[in-house]
């Protein structure tokens, strides 16, 4: 049974299922066959064992990790394309939660002195 510390992804532990399925595309099938160990003794989550699965196949038919470093953090948004539009106060939409003084012209919020 793999250990955490012998994991080829730091943080394996912590990282969104999301992120973990483009990371494993990084691992050879040594690295994964260890990840999959893991998860299958530990979370036991049906769709990384799945992902897992899928891409072990994938290497033993041939298929080649992907470049990268699966220890990179993966950006929470990708970052605009060069050229792309700034956003400003001018640009942004207006303010997800009003004030909490309330506005009377807002019929989801409560009216006090009624």
């Amino acid at each position: 049974m793999s250990e955490r510390t012998d994991l080829p992804l730091p943080d394996y532990d912590h990282l969104p299922v999301g992120s973990l399925t483009s990371r494993i595309r990084t691992l050879d099938a040594d690295g994964l066959q260890t990840v999959l160990a893991y998860e299958k003794s530990h979370a036991n989550r049906v769709q990384v064992v799945s992902a897992m699965t899928h891409r072990l196949d994938d290497l033993k038919a041939g298929a080649q990790p992907s470049g990268g470093d699966p220890a990179a953090a993966q950006p929470e948004h990708a970052p605009a394309a060069a050229g792309g539009p700034e956003v400003s106060e001018a640009t942004s939409g207006p303010p997800v939660n009003p004030p909490s003084h309330g506005d009377p012209t807002n019929p989801a919020q409560p009216r006090s002195g009624s």
